[in-house]
């Protein structure tokens, strides 16, 4: 029986079976193993006692409650109603008092909710300026007569994040739609990964540089698929990132090992040595290297596959080589912008620190290879060599899946009317003509 045989296409060639055999083969191998090692580093259930400086007074958690500042002003202090709830107003302080501000603020949770108490603080640095109407929390503690004490612990913020963050998923939702409800989800996804798994598996002494791979990978397979939809573009762009995550991970132990980086610079890795004995700092370190690169990485990559796929299906006879070619120029550009990107995130993090460095008399080499800003230096070196690692990694997954290994580049000169077509030929013979 005759039949014709056509050469035009409406989208990029299909994608060679044995191209999305091995990526979907291995993207599967890769959350197999995830899940056995999620599995593995589960943490389990037993508590882990309240750091000291994180105790109240009866050896407790802290425990915090609302209030609004009635008044405020300056005056003499030493009251003996400081910290304690009381209706009516405090007690006045002894003749000899000094001076400082005093604070009366109303109590609107908890226990004593409806009384009052004072507040005394002392001028200096970092203090609070309290002023009436505002919002703060005060944080209760019970000594071991049972008496109920209150202290300043921070202004109230709660209703000015969650209007922000609204703001932010509305602005999020009505610019990307039903793809930024995905994205949202996703970081929801990777909030409940940080919160349930890795924190408490980094508690439970877990190694850090393990719990972050898994960590890292269930985040990748959850915002990727779930902002992107399930598809070999996505595919494509979630092996190149696990890759570079993987590469990234490496890189980094290798940097830490070899510039002997401590953490100890910092104040939060100090108390965790000191209060968390069972947790390793350097772990901690290679955990945050790994983690904070994720981001920048996703971006990169899911912009490389993309580039890729849309190349190719502008050019259905564009070969491997061209679309490679051109989706490493789009790349280029993207490096470009991304690695300064990067760097000026973590010096803007430093910038207390380089500013405290400067009026310390201290050379620039010392200060640049000193523990706390070489941890920022190597955290932006590593981050920026991953990610352009990952430009071509990517790139060559996403070529492979949107063009199969046969599509050529045609001819110089040629065009779709010198493309040879197939004709039918009375009794059903076939052979191409060539038009001319």
């Amino acid at each position: 029986m005759s039949h014709g045989h056509g050469h035009g296409h409406s989208g990029p060639i299909p994608v060679g079976p044995g191209a999305a055999r091995v990526v979907i083969g291995i993207l599967t191998a890769v959350g197999i193993a995830v899940l056995v090692g999620l599995i593995a580093l589960w943490p389990s259930r037993h508590s882990v006692e309240i750091p000291l400086p994180f105790q109240t007074a009866g050896g407790g958690a802290v425990v915090t409650e609302a209030g609004t500042v009635v008044r405020s002003d300056f005056g003499p202090c030493g009251s003996p109603s400081v910290g304690k709830p009381f209706t009516g107003e405090p007690a006045p302080p002894p003749n000899n008092a000094y001076e400082c501000q005093r604070s009366v603020v109303a109590i609107e949770s908890g226990p004593n909710e409806g009384t009052r108490t004072l507040l005394e603080i002392g001028p200096g640095p970092g203090q609070p300026d309290l002023a009436a109407g505002e919002s703060i929390r005060l944080v209760r503690q019970t000594d071991a007569t049972g008496a109920t004490a209150y202290s300043f612990e921070d202004y109230e913020r709660g209703w000015t994040l969650l209007a922000v963050v609204a703001l932010f998923v509305l602005v999020i939702v009505v610019v990307a739609r039903w793809r930024g409800v995905r994205a949202l989800l996703g970081l929801l996804v990777a909030f409940a990964v940080l919160v349930g798994f890795m924190l408490p598996a980094l508690l439970d002494g877990k190694p850090a540089v393990p719990v972050a791979l898994v960590g890292g990978a269930v985040i990748l397979y959850a915002v990727l698929y779930l902002a992107h939809g399930v598809s070999l573009r996505t595919s494509s762009a979630l092996l190149g990132t696990l890759a570079s995550m993987v590469l990234a991970a490496v890189l980094s132990w290798a940097a830490i090992e070899a510039t002997h980086l401590t953490g100890l610079s910092e104040e939060q890795n100090t108390n965790v040595q000191t209060y968390l004995g069972h947790v390793s700092i350097t772990g901690l370190l290679l955990a945050g290297f790994i983690i904070g690169s994720l981001g920048v990485l996703n971006d990169v990559t899911i912009t490389q596959a993309s580039s890729a796929f849309e190349l190719a299906h502008l050019d259905p006879h564009a070969g491997r080589r061209s679309v490679f070619t051109s989706a490493m120029r789009v790349g280029r550009d993207h490096i470009a912008s991304t690695v300064y990107t990067l760097v000026l995130a973590y010096a803007g993090g430093a910038l207390p620190l380089l500013l405290l460095f400067s009026v310390a008399g201290r050379s620039i080499t010392d200060v640049l290879t000193g523990d706390a800003v070489a941890i920022e230096v190597l955290r932006s070196a590593v981050g920026g060599i991953a990610l352009a690692l990952s430009v071509p990694l990517t790139t060559a997954i996403a070529v492979a899946l949107a063009r199969p290994p046969r599509a050529a580049e045609p001819a110089v000169g040629t065009n779709s009317a010198s493309r040879p077509t197939s004709v039918n030929r009375p009794g059903g013979g076939r052979h191409a003509r060539h038009a001319r």
